[in-house]
């Protein structure tokens, strides 16, 4: 097993991806550390839970993570869809705050304790629409491509430390988030057909990527943004 005695905190982990994620991890032998709004009746027996909102005082993190910790996942986000002249202020901080600034000040909570291992992996989870332009996308996109700037330059700079960071890129996944956009048949199948491959994405397809991210198959990987998005935001087949 892949994380064998490895100590991974989640952040978000009680539905849709975050709660594949740690599902996955705990198959694969990890020391779950996972905190988010509500735990989930899903989780396995032997996750460590800390209710935590990311919006608020985020403090409460330092007590409650391991000495030593191996890897950490931020799945938190939003799918906050407008016409752009109906984009508040508000609506711009709080993407910022939820996706990139939560992200960062969990970086500072939980540095202490990645530093503290031989070789420690970050992954954070960004959006096909921070690179591929994408209408009523501009208060998410202009969040999540901050937040792919954020991991590239600690990256860079945790590099010293042996920590890496990386970030998955993905296009709609089948999760709570997104069920306006798949909650009927038509909806699924006009989803599916806008992916080159035919298909939207699952949870499982985005956390076994978080996993290879995080395990020391990928030792040599850090400061990159990876689509798993279907083919979506690189590839034009109506043509």
């Amino acid at each position: 097993m892949r994380f064998q005695g490895k100590n991974i905190l989640v952040i978000g982990g009680s539905s849709g991806i975050g709660l594949n994620l740690v599902q996955l991890l705990s198959k694969e032998g990890a020391n779950v550390y996972a905190a988010s709004r509500s735990s989930s009746d899903s989780w396995p027996a032997s996750v460590r839970y800390q209710p935590l909102n990311v919006m608020e005082n985020m403090d409460v993190l330092a007590s409650f993570l391991p000495e030593e910790l191996h890897g950490l996942v931020y799945s938190v986000g939003s799918i906050n869809l407008k016409p752009f002249s109906r984009i508040s202020e508000n609506d711009l901080i709080d993407d910022f705050r939820l996706n990139v600034v939560g992200a960062a000040r969990t970086m500072q909570l939980a540095l202490k304790s990645l530093k503290n291992v031989h070789s420690a992996s970050a992954v954070f989870i960004s959006s096909v629409a921070a690179r591929s332009g994408m209408g009523y996308h501009s208060s998410i996109a202009t969040s999540k491509a901050a937040l792919e700037g954020l991991a590239v330059s600690l990256a860079a700079e945790l590099s010293v430390n042996r920590i890496r960071v990386n970030v998955v890129s993905p296009s709609l996944t089948n999760t709570p988030l997104s069920t306006k956009f798949l909650n009927t048949p038509d909806k699924m199948e006009a989803s599916a057909k806008r992916h080159p491959l035919g298909k939207y994405g699952e949870p499982g397809d985005i956390s076994a990527a978080i996993a290879f991210l995080l395990s020391e198959d990928s030792s040599w990987i850090t400061g990159q943004v990876i689509a798993i998005d279907g083919g979506m935001g690189s590839l034009r087949t109506n043509i």
